[in-house]
């Protein structure tokens, strides 16, 4: 490796791009020794990939708890939106991950924070028969009444779905 003061811009910024990589698979594989070292010594814990993914999204969707630990207790946003209007509260419900959802939670993540579709974490728990999510959500406070962008509740949406057990732990639409 030659002298930071010798290399090429491209050089450097093929090395940043590579570092980059290595950081976001640290959040997709659930590496909170290394994102810990990288958060002390400046990492931003709000770095974003280039489909607008934070490392706590990442580590939430893969369901790693004790990443999305270490992120949060150092200023990740759990409400951070990436470039298709989803939160990590959602995708932790998507994926059925209690820990993480309890996590989100506990550092503030808005129970009913969604993006510009209006799908909620507890629509998301609901469609993918998350018995156990949709539970921790409704206790947080979760509005099974909220509709989505096109009108749909939580319970339209798991029926819509076919889930088999969620429909009957959500109150009826109204007429």
């Amino acid at each position: 490796m030659q002298n930071d003061n010798t290399r090429s811009p491209p050089e450097m910024d093929e090395e940043l791009i590579a570092f980059a990589g290595r950081v976001f698979q640290c959040a997709r594989g659930g590496d909170a020794a290394m994102l810990e070292d990288l958060l002390r010594q400046g990492l931003p814990p709000n770095l974003r990939n280039d489909k607008g993914d934070t490392l706590v999204m990442l580590a939430a969707y893969h369901g790693h708890g004790e990443a999305v630990r270490v992120l949060l207790e150092h200023g990740a946003d759990p409400d951070s939106l990436n470039d298709r209007g989803q939160t990590p509260l959602a995708a932790a419900a998507f994926k059925g991950a209690g820990e993480v959802v309890a996590l989100l939670l506990k550092h503030g993540a808005a129970v009913d924070g969604c993006g510009p579709d209006g799908r909620t974490p507890l629509m998301l728990a609901a469609m993918f028969n998350r018995v156990e999510i949709l539970q921790q959500l409704l206790a947080a406070g979760a509005d099974p009444a909220a509709r989505d962008a096109a009108g749909h509740t939580a319970r339209a949406a798991a029926e819509t779905m076919g889930a088999a057990d969620t429909p009957a732990l959500l109150p009826a639409d109204p007429a």
